[in-house]
This record gives C-alpha cells, structure tokens and sequence, in this order.
C-alpha cells in the first residue's frame, strides 16, 4: 500500500482503532506500548503524546507489517 493512502493519524485515533479491532494493551514501557492480538498479531507504538502524529512510513510499518491490516480493514475502521 502506498504511504500517501494514509491520512495523518494521531496516536490517540491509532490506539483506538486496535482496541476496536480487539488488540488488548500487553505492556508498557516509557513510550512504548505493545498491543497483542488474540491471533497472535503484536503492533509496538511509540509515542509521547496522544495528539502525536506518525510519519507515514512509520505508520505503514505498523499496520501493515505488524497489525497486518488491509486495505478493508483500514475503511471498517475509518482510518481511510
């Protein structure tokens, strides 16, 4: 998927689109918090603060790579 797809998403819309896709809150540590699905799926998101937004290659990383999410999956979540 192309970054540019992406629109600029804060931390605070992220984390609530995993806990809407049932990702449960594992462990965090500093500004680190990793989320587990109950499939075995593990997404890490850095941030300092709720209203951080992420450079779209970082974003891409995560949800592509590690929520593992499609194209359909980014629009039932709104993210598109």
């Amino acid at each position: 998927m192309n970054p540019s797809l992406f629109r600029n998403l804060t931390a605070r819309e992220l984390i609530r689109a995993l806990q809407q896709d049932n990702f449960k809150l594992k462990q965090r540590k500093g500004s680190h918090r990793r989320y587990v699905h109950p499939d075995g799926r593990r997404i890490t998101v850095s941030f300092h603060h709720l209203s951080d937004i992420f450079p779209p290659k970082t974003l891409k990383s995560m949800v592509e790579e590690q929520a593992r999410w499609t194209e359909i999956d980014l629009k039932r979540l709104g993210l598109l």
